[in-house]
């Protein structure tokens, strides 16, 4: 649509520039001259239109900055998975998916897609948090959500991921084995709260971590059951990082983690003063203000039960 505007544009300022141009030639000429008219405006026209062919846009890469982790098929359809790194992760996954027709070779603009993802251990399954899955803004073909596991592979358990997905009211699905290897810090942490619920809290930003104060972002989750890992709002999450091979400093300028309502997640800023290792010691209060879990990190007490790491 967008090559199209442009193209239409272009022509409609070249025509005018042509009216111009005859215009020019009639008063230069005159009436006399008129007849070398059918030899001109036939060239001008042909120059204007193989100008705009030359001119058109190529289509747009709407997975430009992506690497695809794998692909899953079916008889009809290839769900094609991409993020960031071309890999999934223990902990938060950002993820970018399209459907591509196996008959046509074109990408589906309009589908409704759930997933399902479960860790089948060797004497239960149980699957981890997720988000729904939403057209990209401004995109045609994409379509995107993420999903936390906080659980790692291991040579006897393993995830596995199902795609449900309605294109022009026809139902579809496909399933495929995926890798999870285990992440080296802590990005993700399942606890039991003193109100005897258990949660899922997992580091989404920084994913880059720089010498400043940085944006900080994570996703708290409850497990109601197996299967269903809902989202928990309105709590907050007290927030001391230290430096624990650095006589366990502080930084200043850290604001504690509040929920967002747009996101359904918690933000909060971290300040990184220098390179190395940080322990995000963390305290988690309920909406009435009542400690779940976690403590305050004193002379007598060098860290948080709760906590999540960065190296940088």
């Amino acid at each position: 649509m967008i090559c199209i505007v442009r193209y239409q544009s272009k022509l409609y300022f070249e025509l005018i520039m042509v009216g111009v141009a005859i215009e020019f030639i009639i008063l230069k000429f005159k009436l006399k001259k008129m007849k070398l008219l059918k030899y001109i405006i036939p060239f001008i026209i042909t120059f204007t239109f193989i100008s705009c062919d030359d001119d058109t846009l190529d289509p747009i890469n709407e997975v430009e900055g992506l690497v695809k982790v794998q692909d899953f098929t079916n008889a009809t359809h290839t769900i094609e998975l991409f993020t960031e790194s071309g890999l999934l992760n223990h902990g938060y996954n950002d993820i970018t998916l399209r459907i591509k027709d196996i008959a046509t070779a074109e990408y589906i603009e309009h589908a409704t897609i759930t997933w399902n993802p479960v860790m089948h251990m060797t004497s239960r399954m149980h699957s981890c948090p997720k988000s729904d899955i939403v057209k990209v803004e401004n995109a045609e073909t994409t379509y995107n959500g993420y999903i936390i596991f906080q659980m790692a592979e291991n040579a006897d358990e393993g995830w596995d991921l199902t795609i449900n997905y309605t294109i022009d009211g026809v139902e579809y699905s496909v399933v495929g084995d995926i890798n999870v290897p285990q992440s080296e810090k802590q990005v993700v942490t399942v606890f039991t709260g003193a109100d005897d619920v258990k949660y899922i809290l997992a580091l989404i930003e920084p994913q880059k971590p720089e010498v400043a104060i940085n944006d900080m972002t994570v996703g708290l989750f409850k497990m109601e059951s197996m299967m269903n890992f809902p989202v928990v709002a309105n709590y907050k999450i007290g927030l001391d990082p230290r430096m624990p091979s650095m006589d366990n400093h502080s930084s200043p300028n850290n604001e504690d983690l509040n929920y967002n309502n747009f996101t359904d997640l918690y933000d909060g800023k971290l300040s990184l003063t220098m390179t190395g290792y940080w322990k995000l010691n963390l305290m988690l209060y309920n909406s009435n203000n009542e400690l779940l879990k976690g403590e305050e990190v004193t002379v007598d007490n060098e860290g948080s039960s709760l906590f999540l790491e960065i190296e940088f």
